[in-house]
Protein backbone atom coordinates (compact mmCIF):
# COMPACT_ATOMS: atom_id res chain seq x y z
CA UNK A 1 0.00 0.00 0.00
CA UNK A 2 3.03 2.57 0.91
CA UNK A 3 4.78 1.63 -2.72
CA UNK A 4 1.25 2.60 -4.07
CA UNK A 5 0.41 5.86 -2.53
CA UNK A 6 3.64 6.88 -3.09
CA UNK A 7 3.26 6.65 -6.90
CA UNK A 8 4.65 3.44 -7.86
CA UNK A 9 2.93 1.44 -10.73
CA UNK A 10 2.31 -2.09 -9.25
CA UNK A 11 1.99 -4.86 -11.39
CA UNK A 12 1.39 -8.67 -10.64
CA UNK A 13 2.55 -11.62 -13.03
CA UNK A 14 1.98 -15.23 -12.43
CA UNK A 15 2.23 -18.20 -13.85
CA UNK A 16 -0.59 -19.41 -11.36
CA UNK A 17 -4.57 -19.87 -12.85
CA UNK A 18 -6.55 -16.97 -12.15
CA UNK A 19 -8.78 -19.00 -9.69
CA UNK A 20 -5.83 -19.75 -7.68
CA UNK A 21 -4.57 -16.81 -8.19
CA UNK A 22 -7.34 -14.50 -7.42
CA UNK A 23 -8.34 -16.55 -3.68
CA UNK A 24 -4.65 -16.80 -2.57
CA UNK A 25 -4.19 -12.40 -3.12
CA UNK A 26 -7.63 -12.17 -1.29
CA UNK A 27 -6.61 -13.82 1.86
CA UNK A 28 -3.12 -13.25 2.16
CA UNK A 29 -4.09 -8.86 1.16
CA UNK A 30 -7.42 -7.79 1.81
CA UNK A 31 -7.82 -8.85 5.94
CA UNK A 32 -4.74 -5.89 5.95
CA UNK A 33 -6.04 -3.49 3.43
CA UNK A 34 -8.04 -0.42 5.02
CA UNK A 35 -12.28 -0.23 4.64
CA UNK A 36 -13.59 -1.89 2.07
CA UNK A 37 -10.29 -1.69 -0.59
CA UNK A 38 -9.15 -5.11 -1.78
CA UNK A 39 -5.81 -6.22 -3.48
CA UNK A 40 -7.31 -5.77 -6.54
CA UNK A 41 -6.74 -1.68 -6.46
CA UNK A 42 -3.21 -2.13 -5.22
CA UNK A 43 -2.68 -3.16 -8.95
CA UNK A 44 -2.28 -1.21 -12.08
CA UNK A 45 -2.37 -4.57 -14.48
CA UNK A 46 -2.89 -8.38 -13.13
CA UNK A 47 -1.33 -11.40 -15.59
CA UNK A 48 -1.94 -14.69 -14.61
CA UNK A 49 -0.76 -17.66 -16.64
CA UNK A 50 2.08 -15.80 -17.82
CA UNK A 51 4.24 -18.64 -19.15
CA UNK A 52 7.55 -17.29 -17.50
CA UNK A 53 10.41 -17.44 -17.66
CA UNK A 54 8.68 -17.64 -21.79
CA UNK A 55 7.12 -14.46 -20.71
CA UNK A 56 10.31 -12.48 -20.77
CA UNK A 57 11.34 -13.83 -24.19
CA UNK A 58 8.77 -14.88 -26.44
CA UNK A 59 5.80 -13.00 -27.68
CA UNK A 60 2.63 -14.77 -26.89
CA UNK A 61 -0.25 -12.88 -26.70
CA UNK A 62 -2.19 -10.92 -24.13
CA UNK A 63 -5.85 -12.36 -23.39
CA UNK A 64 -8.35 -10.45 -21.32
CA UNK A 65 -10.01 -12.32 -18.67
CA UNK A 66 -13.37 -11.12 -19.60
CA UNK A 67 -15.59 -13.55 -16.86
CA UNK A 68 -13.69 -13.59 -13.83
CA UNK A 69 -16.12 -16.40 -12.68
CA UNK A 70 -15.73 -18.48 -15.31
CA UNK A 71 -12.45 -17.84 -16.28
CA UNK A 72 -13.47 -16.96 -19.97
CA UNK A 73 -10.58 -15.21 -22.31
CA UNK A 74 -10.78 -13.23 -25.18
CA UNK A 75 -8.12 -11.38 -27.49
CA UNK A 76 -7.00 -8.28 -26.59
CA UNK A 77 -5.06 -5.91 -28.51
CA UNK A 78 -3.44 -2.53 -27.73
CA UNK A 79 -2.45 -0.79 -24.39
CA UNK A 80 -3.57 -2.92 -21.32
CA UNK A 81 -6.60 -1.84 -19.43
CA UNK A 82 -5.97 -0.39 -16.15
CA UNK A 83 -7.58 -2.83 -13.76
CA UNK A 84 -8.18 -5.93 -15.19
CA UNK A 85 -6.80 -9.14 -15.50
CA UNK A 86 -4.91 -10.36 -18.63
CA UNK A 87 -3.35 -14.26 -19.30
CA UNK A 88 -0.40 -14.84 -21.04
CA UNK A 89 1.32 -11.90 -22.94
CA UNK A 90 4.96 -10.72 -22.94
CA UNK A 91 7.07 -8.47 -21.43
CA UNK A 92 7.81 -6.12 -24.57
CA UNK A 93 4.41 -5.84 -24.67
CA UNK A 94 3.99 -4.65 -21.51
CA UNK A 95 6.56 -2.51 -21.43
CA UNK A 96 4.80 -1.07 -24.55
CA UNK A 97 1.88 -0.50 -22.62
CA UNK A 98 3.25 1.30 -19.31
CA UNK A 99 5.38 3.41 -21.23
CA UNK A 100 8.41 2.53 -19.12
CA UNK A 101 11.13 -0.21 -20.03
CA UNK A 102 14.46 -1.56 -18.71
CA UNK A 103 15.68 -0.11 -15.51
CA UNK A 104 13.09 1.46 -14.64
CA UNK A 105 10.99 -1.61 -13.29
CA UNK A 106 12.08 -3.75 -10.98
CA UNK A 107 10.88 -7.10 -10.98
CA UNK A 108 10.14 -8.82 -7.67
CA UNK A 109 10.31 -12.68 -7.49
CA UNK A 110 11.09 -16.04 -5.31
CA UNK A 111 12.88 -18.29 -8.45
CA UNK A 112 16.16 -17.71 -9.65
CA UNK A 113 15.56 -18.90 -13.55
CA UNK A 114 12.42 -17.58 -13.83
CA UNK A 115 11.96 -14.55 -11.98
CA UNK A 116 15.46 -12.83 -11.79
CA UNK A 117 17.99 -14.45 -14.45
CA UNK A 118 15.13 -14.26 -17.36
CA UNK A 119 14.02 -10.64 -17.05
CA UNK A 120 17.59 -9.03 -15.82
CA UNK A 121 19.46 -10.99 -18.91
CA UNK A 122 16.44 -10.41 -21.56
CA UNK A 123 14.87 -7.18 -20.30
CA UNK A 124 17.40 -5.57 -18.75
CA UNK A 125 15.29 -5.03 -15.73
CA UNK A 126 15.88 -4.21 -12.13
CA UNK A 127 15.43 -7.62 -10.26
CA UNK A 128 14.82 -8.54 -6.37
CA UNK A 129 15.20 -12.41 -5.26
CA UNK A 130 12.76 -13.32 -2.76
CA UNK A 131 14.82 -15.93 -0.55
CA UNK A 132 13.26 -17.61 2.07
CA UNK A 133 16.28 -19.61 2.79
CA UNK A 134 18.21 -16.90 3.48
CA UNK A 135 16.31 -16.53 7.17
CA UNK A 136 17.80 -19.80 8.84
CA UNK A 137 21.53 -19.10 7.08
CA UNK A 138 21.94 -15.74 8.65
CA UNK A 139 20.73 -17.43 12.28
CA UNK A 140 23.05 -20.04 11.75
CA UNK A 141 25.94 -17.72 11.12
CA UNK A 142 25.36 -15.68 13.91
CA UNK A 143 24.98 -18.95 16.14
CA UNK A 144 28.42 -19.98 14.60
CA UNK A 145 30.24 -16.32 15.14
CA UNK A 146 32.31 -17.26 17.74
CA UNK A 147 33.15 -20.38 16.06
CA UNK A 148 34.28 -18.25 13.01
CA UNK A 149 36.67 -16.57 14.73
CA UNK A 150 38.47 -19.19 16.06
CA UNK A 151 38.77 -20.82 12.71
CA UNK A 152 39.86 -17.71 11.20
CA UNK A 153 42.24 -17.23 13.85
CA UNK A 154 43.69 -20.83 13.31
CA UNK A 155 44.02 -20.30 9.28
CA UNK A 156 45.56 -17.55 10.02
CA UNK A 157 48.03 -19.24 11.69
CA UNK A 158 48.13 -21.98 9.55
CA UNK A 159 48.76 -19.62 6.33
CA UNK A 160 51.73 -17.85 8.35
CA UNK A 161 53.43 -21.51 9.38
CA UNK A 162 53.23 -22.71 5.20
CA UNK A 163 54.39 -19.47 4.50
CA UNK A 164 57.67 -20.28 6.75
CA UNK A 165 57.80 -23.70 5.73
CA UNK A 166 58.41 -22.49 2.06
CA UNK A 167 61.10 -20.11 3.39
CA UNK A 168 62.92 -23.16 5.35
CA UNK A 169 62.70 -25.26 1.85
CA UNK A 170 64.02 -22.09 -0.12
CA UNK A 171 66.98 -22.21 2.00
CA UNK A 172 67.73 -25.37 1.99
CA UNK A 173 67.41 -25.28 -1.52
CA UNK A 174 70.51 -22.58 -1.99
CA UNK A 175 72.34 -24.29 0.86
CA UNK A 176 72.16 -27.58 -1.54
CA UNK A 177 72.83 -26.36 -4.67
CA UNK A 178 75.58 -23.83 -3.45
CA UNK A 179 74.75 -20.50 -4.25
CA UNK A 180 73.83 -19.71 -0.55
CA UNK A 181 75.86 -20.56 2.40
CA UNK A 182 74.44 -22.22 5.38
CA UNK A 183 73.56 -20.21 8.82
CA UNK A 184 73.63 -20.47 12.26
CA UNK A 185 70.41 -18.59 12.19
CA UNK A 186 67.67 -19.72 14.50
CA UNK A 187 65.08 -21.13 13.37
CA UNK A 188 62.61 -24.14 12.63
CA UNK A 189 63.34 -26.78 9.36
CA UNK A 190 60.50 -27.55 7.43
CA UNK A 191 60.02 -30.62 9.45
CA UNK A 192 59.65 -29.38 12.44
CA UNK A 193 57.12 -26.57 10.35
CA UNK A 194 55.15 -29.21 9.10
CA UNK A 195 54.84 -30.86 12.24
CA UNK A 196 53.23 -27.62 13.88
CA UNK A 197 51.00 -27.78 10.76
CA UNK A 198 49.79 -30.68 11.25
CA UNK A 199 48.79 -29.99 15.09
CA UNK A 200 46.68 -27.37 13.72
CA UNK A 201 45.48 -29.04 11.46
CA UNK A 202 43.76 -31.39 14.23
CA UNK A 203 42.30 -27.99 15.51
CA UNK A 204 40.93 -26.77 11.96
CA UNK A 205 39.11 -29.94 10.58
CA UNK A 206 36.29 -29.95 13.58
CA UNK A 207 35.51 -26.67 13.09
CA UNK A 208 35.92 -26.58 9.55
CA UNK A 209 33.45 -29.66 9.18
CA UNK A 210 30.89 -27.41 11.00
CA UNK A 211 31.46 -24.93 8.91
CA UNK A 212 30.68 -26.86 6.18
CA UNK A 213 27.56 -28.37 7.50
CA UNK A 214 25.16 -24.96 8.46
CA UNK A 215 21.85 -25.03 7.82
CA UNK A 216 21.80 -28.05 6.08
CA UNK A 217 24.07 -31.55 7.15
CA UNK A 218 23.61 -32.48 3.95
CA UNK A 219 23.80 -29.50 1.54
CA UNK A 220 26.01 -26.77 4.45
CA UNK A 221 25.25 -23.57 4.00
CA UNK A 222 23.12 -22.10 0.90
CA UNK A 223 25.59 -19.04 -0.04
CA UNK A 224 29.17 -20.79 0.74
CA UNK A 225 31.17 -23.51 -0.88
CA UNK A 226 33.97 -23.85 1.79
CA UNK A 227 35.77 -20.58 2.51
CA UNK A 228 34.46 -19.77 -1.58
CA UNK A 229 30.91 -18.36 -2.60
CA UNK A 230 28.34 -21.51 -3.69
CA UNK A 231 27.40 -21.23 -7.31
CA UNK A 232 24.13 -20.08 -6.56
CA UNK A 233 25.52 -17.57 -4.28
CA UNK A 234 27.61 -15.97 -7.45
CA UNK A 235 24.05 -16.73 -9.95
CA UNK A 236 22.38 -14.08 -7.78
CA UNK A 237 25.25 -11.69 -7.41
CA UNK A 238 25.35 -11.85 -11.26
CA UNK A 239 21.17 -11.92 -12.08
CA UNK A 240 19.63 -10.42 -8.62
CA UNK A 241 20.09 -6.43 -7.98
CA UNK A 242 18.93 -6.99 -4.24
CA UNK A 243 18.01 -9.68 -2.34
CA UNK A 244 16.07 -10.53 0.53
CA UNK A 245 14.15 -13.16 2.53
CA UNK A 246 10.81 -11.78 2.44
CA UNK A 247 9.15 -9.12 0.58
CA UNK A 248 7.86 -7.48 3.47
CA UNK A 249 11.26 -6.35 4.20
CA UNK A 250 10.51 -3.79 1.91
CA UNK A 251 8.10 -1.45 4.68
CA UNK A 252 11.07 -1.10 6.81
CA UNK A 253 13.33 0.41 3.60
CA UNK A 254 10.42 2.90 2.87
CA UNK A 255 9.28 3.38 -0.82
CA UNK A 256 11.66 6.19 -1.23
CA UNK A 257 15.05 4.50 0.28
CA UNK A 258 17.93 4.22 -2.42
CA UNK A 259 19.12 0.73 -2.31
CA UNK A 260 22.77 0.77 -2.68
CA UNK A 261 25.64 -1.87 -2.55
CA UNK A 262 28.55 -1.72 -0.31
CA UNK A 263 31.86 -1.86 -1.86
CA UNK A 264 33.31 -5.14 -2.58
CA UNK A 265 36.75 -6.18 -1.98
CA UNK A 266 39.33 -7.88 -4.06
CA UNK A 267 42.39 -9.87 -2.80
CA UNK A 268 44.95 -6.52 -3.05
CA UNK A 269 42.41 -4.68 -1.03
CA UNK A 270 42.59 -6.76 2.30
CA UNK A 271 44.94 -5.43 4.59
CA UNK A 272 46.29 -7.25 7.61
Amino acid sequence: LDQKMAGKRLVMITNSEWEYAEKVMTYSFDRFLPGDMTWRELFEVVIVQSDKPGFFDRNNRFYRVVDEKQAMLRPHFGALTKGAVFFGGNARELESSLGVAGDRILYVGDHLFGDVQFPKSEMSWRTALVLRELETEVSALDAFATDQVRLSDLMRQKEGLTAAVAQAKLRRLRVRSGYEEPTDAAGLDADQLQAQIAALDELIAPIAIAAGRLRNQRWGPLMRAGIDKSLFARQVERYADIYTSRVSNFVKATPFALLQASRTTMAHDIRE
